[in-house]
């Protein structure tokens, strides 16, 4: 079982890091193990979580051109939001996490699906630090409700956010992407850690599973140079309808 886990584990933190999704795979394999509902959605965070910090890092130039103010507001709302949506999910039974699921796994198949055609459609208005203060505003509080469904769930967040951002006037696709990163470390990280101290992570199975998530996060890298990421991401979209359809007719 162990083995799996951590095969389930690699392809995760590949699907990642080439075109996300990895969610798709990690929890199904962990409620397969045996891991109840609300553990099993605690322990994918924590696997998935050391993929995405080291995704931060390699973003950390582009990052840079982010203005110091959004980074600082942007990253208070994500951290408030992802407390709030962590807590929401300890205190949630597994019996009610369950009947939630398929509408979860529903919002992250059609965001994976279509977010980035909504991403595109935006208009683009201007720079990020030119963005006007109303706008301002509106990403604030979308950042906030998205931190939530992320520290609760968080299948799609990333598109979710990207979709937020181009609201703002954000037009580099790079800056975006480090952005969007640097508040999924924030709110994921704050929601693992109210994991970690309310006892929710099945560590017996996360062990081996982060470090297959590492392995598979490093190899997406190199095989991102070598394959044409679209379809990588068809393989995503395919496994994530097929498991949503699953949930429902379960």
């Amino acid at each position: 079982m162990l083995l799996f886990l951590f095969a389930v584990a690699v392809l995760a933190g590949a699907m990642n890091s080439v075109a996300g999704g990895g969610s798709f795979l990690a929890l199904p394999a962990l409620f397969f193990a045996g891991a109840t509902p609300i553990v099993a959605n605690a322990t994918s965070t924590a696997v998935l979580w050391p993929g995405s910090l080291s995704s931060l890092i390699a973003y950390r130039h582009e990052l840079a051109a982010t203005p110091g103010k959004w980074l600082l507001l942007l990253t208070a709302v994500s951290l408030a939001g992802g407390f709030a949506g962590a807590v929401l999910l300890v205190r949630t039974s597994d019996t009610s996490f369950m009947r939630l699921l398929p509408w979860l796994m529903l919002v992250a198949a059609v965001t994976f699906t279509f977010g980035g055609r909504l991403r595109r459609a935006r208009p683009a208005l201007a720079a990020a630090s030119a963005a006007p203060p109303d706008r301002i505003m509106l990403v604030c509080v979308l950042q906030f409700v998205l931190s939530i469904y992320g520290g609760y769930f968080g299948g799609g967040m990333g598109f979710m956010m990207l979709a937020a951002f181009s609201l703002a006037g954000m037009v580099h696709i790079h800056e975006m992407n480090a952005l969007k990163t640097l508040l999924g470390v924030a709110i994921n990280g704050l929601a693992l850690l109210t994991f970690v101290v309310s006892g929710t992570v099945a560590w017996r199975f996360a062990a081996v599973m982060i470090a297959g998530s590492i392995v598979g996060g490093y190899s997406g890298a190199a095989l991102a140079r070598t394959i044409d990421p679209r379809w990588i991401r068809v393989l995503v979209i395919v496994i994530g309808w097929t498991m949503t359809i699953y949930f429902f007719v379960r």
